[in-house]
């Protein structure tokens, strides 16, 4: 894989850019903030391959709804989690995966859903801005996010510095919540069963492409065998 066809390294490019041009004291607010989630995440609440997913139905942005029974019809589900339409880090994220993730997806029989809690009306912006050709859905209230133990609350100092510099992330996703899902990716096969799971309380680490491609050729070649 090249460095090109890495999200970690366009996400450590990001940082890096942060690094050289951010003010001292932003540029350790950022990096702090990623840490304390690090640091306080409750793993034992995370969702883990081996478990059942339930039917859901989900807002998709340009209208209609994602099933997940509807989904698995037609093969695996790809979830991709990710925080809200402006967020930097997710506007490297979800474009690489349309670019190196989408099309193998698509080969394999599977299905590539991306999801946040933002609202529909907020929510089509990032779907528009890069021309995603997969489903975008609002997961409401983060009811699905919480079900997976993959939602958080932003810290209190991280709430009182976003306000003072005229952010309310409330306001932002539409939510009037200062939750988010840390970013995320669940393959589910056709039997409701988790079969592949990435989860990062850190936003500038996420699930490479071909980890999730090779895990879904697996599930494809087990379902040929059988």
């Amino acid at each position: 894989m090249t460095s090109k066809d890495s999200v970690n390294q366009l996400l450590a490019d990001l940082h890096a850019h942060r690094v050289a041009t951010l003010k001292p004291e932003e540029l350790a607010y950022n990096i702090n903030q990623r840490q304390y989630l690090v640091d306080h995440a409750d793993r034992s609440e995370f969702v883990k391959p081996g478990d059942r997913v339930e039917n859901f139905a989900l807002p998709e942005v340009e209208g209609g709804s994602v099933v997940l029974d509807e989904l698995l019809e037609k093969g695996p589900a790809v979830l991709v989690f990710f925080r809200f339409a402006g967020c930097p880090a997710c506007n490297i994220a979800i474009p690489y995966y349309q670019r190196q993730l989408a099309p193998a997806v698509s080969e394999l029989g599977a299905t590539l859903v991306a999801i946040s809690p933002q609202i529909p009306s907020k929510l089509r912006d990032i779907k528009e801005r890069h021309g995603l050709d997969f489903l975008v859905a609002s997961d409401t209230d983060n009811q699905l996010g919480s079900k997976f133990g993959i939602v958080f609350t932003a810290a209190e100092e991280s709430q009182r510095h976003l306000l003072s510099k005229g952010t309310n992330l409330g306001e932002t996703t539409g939510t009037n919540t200062w939750d988010l899902p840390m970013p995320t990716v669940l393959v589910i096969d056709q039997n409701h069963i988790v079969r592949f799971v990435s989860i990062s309380p850190d936003w500038l680490v996420r699930a490479e492409a071909d980890e999730i491609i090779e895990r879904l050729s697996e599930i494809a070649a087990i379902s040929q065998a059988a």
